[in-house]
């Protein structure tokens, strides 16, 4: 039996790190390419191409990067779903929610840094019509029938590239740019750009995201009844020692 080195980081300890490290570069990108794109040019469709293209690459490349330390959720819808498929403990995922808001938060913050913004600019940017929320729940439903199906099907080694194409193509077939994270939807407030969303839009995006969820858990099962069998795989498979008993 191999020993554990003495000084080694707890596991869940490795995970939340990864998670708020990988959501906070996450928001980086999301929020500094739209202040980049909305610099170069006044072209908003141009703007958007710019946005979706270093977000899914940005994403992709740090799944492949931290997933192995937490699974890359760098998303509460992600692990809430996790959780109820038996791939998380309670308290772990409560952990992993905690570790992803405040990243998503300090990663819009040093975006606002990067581009010599104030630290905080709450955002003005008006999402709040109905057929943008309702998008927000298509695209998360859609991101983790994605997520939960590469893996259920053996295909985890391309899980990374499968999200991030998703991402992608969400920001243009989804009206709301597909958000599809609840931590990305609070930390946008702090952003009064191209990327941003006024406070008052939030919660509806907030419900829509978790309605969306629900849903989505249950079509998962009926498509894939023993998803529980790799739910400690999501997004890519990680630490076994993360995975508690606790409910």
């Amino acid at each position: 039996m191999t020993e554990r080195p003495r000084h080694a980081d707890p596991p869940l300890l490795r995970a939340v790190t990864a998670e708020f490290v990988g959501t906070a570069f996450l928001l980086a990108a999301i929020v500094g390419s739209g202040i980049m794109a909305e610099r170069l040019t006044d072209d908003e469709g141009l703007q958007l191409l710019q946005n979706a293209f270093a977000t899914a690459g940005v994403l992709t490349a740090l799944i492949l990067a931290l997933g192995p330390a937490s699974g890359a959720h760098f998303n509460p819808v992600v692990t809430i779903a996790d959780r109820v498929f038996g791939g998380l403990s309670t308290s772990t995922a409560l952990a992993y929610i905690g570790a992803q808001v405040t990243g998503a938060i300090v990663g819009v913050m040093t975006a606002n840094l990067m581009f010599d913004l104030d630290l905080v600019e709450w955002s003005t940017k008006d999402r709040s019509q109905g057929h943008l929320v309702f998008a927000e729940g298509v695209a998360t439903l859609g991101l983790l029938l994605v997520i939960f199906g590469v893996v259920r099907s053996g295909r985890a080694s391309v899980a990374a590239f499968a999200v991030g194409g998703y991402i992608a193509g969400a920001y243009y077939f989804t009206s709301s740019t597909s958000f599809a994270n609840p931590a990305v939807a609070i930390a946008r407030m702090f952003s009064d750009t191209f990327a941003g969303i006024e406070p008052a839009g939030v919660p509806a995006f907030l419900a829509a995201q978790l309605v969306a969820t629900a849903i989505a858990v249950a079509l998962i099962v009926v498509i894939y009844p023993r998803i529980g069998e790799v739910a400690d795989r999501v997004v890519l498979p990680h630490d076994s020692a993360n995975r508690g008993e606790d409910s």
